[in-house]
């Protein structure tokens, strides 16, 4: 390897776990993720921090709970001061590079990248801002809603595929550009794409792959006034009663988001085929995570939003020659990501130590225990006030103000069906785990805090909008005067510096 290994992160958008027990189940079609999960450490029990995009993934980048980046909802500004993987990265000497989404909220949309490919599929600014005053009011021009699922089926060209072309293709020539650059620096290329995200409209090539090839639901649908009170409020979010939802729905949509990996399995191919084109991959570490899951019609629900193991786990693989593939079964969280970034690459993050959430995974790698369990929290639409949750090696506990507890077996009873948090036999465990609860979050600090935060973001978000309004959104540049040939530059230099390998 180099001197400091090369990194490339490749998330994608909505990709639920329970369908990469081991790298991609057998269903899938995709081959290239699954040539990816052999040379992997697979964590088959890995949870977002929060799920939803970008509390998720400010999380991810910074390896700290929402509640500490103040990233709350889709629409809270995402700190300048708050160091990410490509600050630690590029203090080390990294070149750092996103080509895709990551959700940035506010007028830094660099957050420690020294380059940015392309410009987000969602808005930057505080439009998007919920609002607890208003309990289950329905912001209806940027709520989800159900005719996600009864939109189902194939396009050739969508708003999401045109975003996630121009994500591949901008990321495989950044990978050319760096086997042909001249500078000695490491880099961290972060390539994250949108699908398999709703709508769920996939190309009929992938659509193809999966008239046969599907898994049943697991958890039928239930009736509304038999689910939690938070799913409830889900599906009051989502408009569930302006929609009727079919079986031919659910096929339909489940075999779009399934065509969806495939597609998306295509675009990490395309990637792998030019690192491994370009000499480097064995020189990289090649991570591949999702930031949050999909229901995706288990009892009825859909997207995300929830702590249920559909919306809440998702996948994490790591390539790395420091790292024995294996598959690793205990709990572990995107917080961790960051940390172990930093381990792989040898970058010291004692500065901010203190204030980081998750652990780095190498030692569990090495058979060493994890340290703390795993937590969630989320403050986004669909809710009233904060939920948090606790998942360690056997439970899960659920806990907000507004609602009873929930509290699941995770080993007996995978799918959450029974709620054990009033049943007598498991007080113990119970009481354990909401002494967790209690420590580790003042929960009336925390309602108090998005709620200051989502009354300053209105006022802000309808000031703004009046007058001449500048927007927040990246603005990616190119500067053709330097592409290609020009007459500033030498043909015979030119044509030798851009061919790689050279001399062959």
């Amino acid at each position: 390897m180099t001197k400091k290994p090369n990194i490339l992160i490749l998330m994608v958008d909505q990709a639920n776990g329970t369908f990469f027990p081991d790298g991609p189940a057998d269903f899938l079609h995709a081959p290239n993720l699954k040539a990816l999960a052999k040379k992997s450490v697979r964590f088959s029990n890995a949870y977002c921090s929060s799920p939803l995009c970008a509390p998720s993934r400010a999380s991810f980048m910074a390896g700290q709970l929402p509640s500490r980046t103040r990233v709350y909802d889709n629409a809270a500004e995402y700190a300048s001061d708050i160091p990410t993987y490509a600050h630690h990265l590029r203090k080390l000497g990294y070149y750092t590079c996103l080509s895709g989404k990551m959700h940035f909220v506010g007028p830094d949309q660099l957050h420690g990248f020294e380059e940015r490919l392309t410009t987000d599929i969602y808005p930057a600014d505080f439009g998007w801002t919920p609002d607890y005053r208003k309990p289950d009011e329905r912001i209806d021009w940027w709520y989800h809603n159900l005719g996600s699922v009864t939109g189902a089926g194939v396009a050739e060209i969508s708003n999401q595929m045109e975003y996630d072309d121009e994500v591949a293709y901008n990321a495989k020539l950044k990978i050319y550009d760096l086997a042909r650059s001249s500078r000695d620096r490491p880099f961290c290329l972060t390539v994250s794409f949108t699908h398999p995200h709703d709508p769920y409209v996939a190309r009929k090539k992938y659509w193809d792959l999966y008239e046969d090839k599907m898994p049943e639901i697991a958890v039928p649908k239930m009736a509304y006034e038999d689910h939690d009170q938070h799913s409830q409020r889900i599906f009051r979010a989502n408009d569930y009663t302006k929609f009727d939802i079919t079986e031919e729905d659910v096929y339909r949509s489940r075999r779009a988001y399934f065509a969806n990996i495939s597609y998306i399995d295509d675009k990490v191919g395309e990637l792998m085929e030019a690192l491994r084109n370009c000499r480097m991959e064995d020189d990289t570490i090649i991570v591949f995570c999702s930031d949050h899951g999909d229901m995706l019609g288990e009892r009825g629900l859909w997207f995300k939003m929830s702590f249920l193991e559909g919306s809440a786990r998702v996948p994490l693989m790591i390539s790395s020659p420091d790292m024995k593939p294996q598959t690793i079964e205990a709990p572990v969280s995107l917080l961790d990501v960051t940390p172990t970034l930093a381990d792989l690459a040898g970058a010291d993050l004692s500065e901010v130590a203190p204030w980081t959430d998750g652990e780095s995974l190498l030692p569990l790698t090495e058979g060493v225990k994890r340290k703390s369990p795993v937590l969630m929290e989320y403050a986004a639409e669909g809710s009233n006030a904060p939920l948090v949750a606790i998942r360690d090696a056997r439970w899960k506990i659920i806990h907000c103000e507004l609602d009873p507890p929930q509290l699941f077996d995770m080993v007996n009873d995978p799918h959450e069906l029974t709620n054990l948090a009033d049943d007598p036999d498991h007080a113990e465990i119970f009481e354990e785990l909401m002494d967790q609860v209690k420590a580790r979050w003042d929960m009336q600090a925390f309602d108090s805090a998005v709620r200051e935060s989502q009354a300053r973001r209105w006022v802000v978000y309808d000031a703004l909008r009046n007058g001449a309004y500048y927007p927040w959104d990246f603005q990616p540049l190119q500067k053709a005067s330097e592409r290609y040939m020009r007459n500033h530059l030498d043909l015979n230099t030119l044509e030798e510096n851009q061919r790689f390998p050279r001399g062959e």
